[in-house]
């Protein structure tokens, strides 16, 4: 994003560039970090696609992919799909129940409690953390 042509054609459509910096207004670090996501799959083409309907389908087959299969980290590894249809508190029942069962057939393989299965209520990018005093600082200017 940073090349000279890039950039002109960017400033030529009215389209103001963003370098995925944090608790910046104007950026958008959730389409950024799913194309991240999209480009580590492993099948990602390595070409250019020869056409756009070529394209439209790779793309569709990874926003299907990516809302059905794939578990995210952030919201206790449900699916978007899991999350948006209601199924989250569910599904993260069933997996406790699992684990509050394994955990009372063998006992000696855990030293603590089993994995917090409480619904994420809310997804933050870039979530701050306690005791950031430059986070603080920002905040007050």
């Amino acid at each position: 994003m940073k090349g000279a042509t890039m950039l002109a054609t960017l400033h030529m459509l009215g389209v103001v560039p963003s370098f995925s910096r944090p608790r910046v207004s104007d950026d958008n670090p959730y389409s950024e970090s799913q194309f991240r996501t999209m480009k580590y799959r492993p099948e990602y083409p390595s070409k250019p696609f020869e056409t756009i309907e070529k394209a439209q389908a790779w793309v569709d087959g990874f926003v299907q992919w990516y809302n059905t299969m794939h578990l995210h980290s952030a919201i206790r590894f449900v699916t978007p799909d899991g999350r948006h249809y209601g199924q989250e508190e569910e599904i993260l029942a069933g997996r406790h129940l699992v684990y509050e069962a394994a955990k009372h057939r063998n006992p000696n393989w855990w030293s603590e409690k089993t994995r917090n299965r409480e619904p994420v209520r809310a997804v933050r990018l870039n979530p701050e953390k306690k005791g950031d005093t430059q986070t603080v600082m920002l905040k007050a200017a």
